[in-house]
């Protein structure tokens, strides 16, 4: 399996997002979407930045009963998407179901994976916002593990968990992985993070990475950088 790094394009209308990718002249960055942006625009917008060219990774975390959520996958699956996910948390039930409803008639879907624990979430609030009382690595390996049960490609994880999970799970299996900025950038709001190039050596498979591209003074300068520690 090929790294690759994909770009959070968490904007708000079709003009920014289009005025975003038209920077882009030589490559055709593997892009998320997220709610912000699918919210904003509908299911529209998929299609067009798939029509040009660029690989979809769509972010809705779906956590629902397991028939929703088999209904609402089974309307996704008709994007061209390349990658989506679910909540771990929804139960195997729900994932396995997740799986039945992406699946088109001929046999062929788009890459699916969990959510274990969101990067802004660290012990502290796990334990008091959540209830929660068992350490993070442990649960969030218990999520990848459910993941893996319930035949789903891979995890979102914190870079950190990112070798923990291919040990748990098996090195086939995925690790997407957000939360990664550059040495010398801002940290944000963002309690679990890694550079590009350590998350290459700790095993990530893919790198999420958003406002150190988006907001850059060069967003090109940025990816290219990205993919150069990333992929090398």
């Amino acid at each position: 399996m090929g790294k690759d790094v994909i770009i959070a394009c968490d904007f708000s209308s079709k003009k920014a997002v289009m005025d975003f990718l038209d920077l882009f002249k030589d490559e055709k960055p593997f892009v998320k979407i997220g709610m912000e942006l699918f919210y904003a625009e509908g299911p529209a917008i998929v299609k067009e930045i798939k029509d040009r060219g660029h690989k979809i990774f769509l972010d809705l975390k779906l956590h629902d009963i397991p028939n929703t959520v088999k209904k609402a996958m089974a309307v996704l699956s008709n994007l061209g998407v390349d990658m989506t996910n679910v909540h771990a948390g929804g139960t195997v039930a729900m994932m396995e179901a997740a799986i039945e409803g992406l699946t088109k008639p001929d046999g062929t879907r788009p890459l699916l994976i969990a959510v274990t624990q969101l990067t802004s979430t660290n012990q502290e609030r796990m334990t008091e916002d959540l209830l929660i009382e068992k350490p993070i690595d442990e649960v969030v390996m218990h999520y990848a593990a459910n993941a893996a049960k319930a035949g789903l490609d891979g995890v979102v994880c914190s870079p950190l968990e990112a070798g923990k999970v291919h040990a748990t799970c098996g090195n086939g299996f995925v690790t997407v992985t957000p939360g990664v900025r550059f040495a010398d950038g801002d940290i944000g709001d963002q309690a679990r993070v890694m550079t590009p190039a350590q998350a290459k050596e700790i095993g990530s498979d893919y790198i999420v990475v958003g406002r150190p591209i988006t907001a850059a003074q060069d967003p090109v300068a940025a990816y290219r950088r990205c993919v150069n520690e990333f992929v090398g």
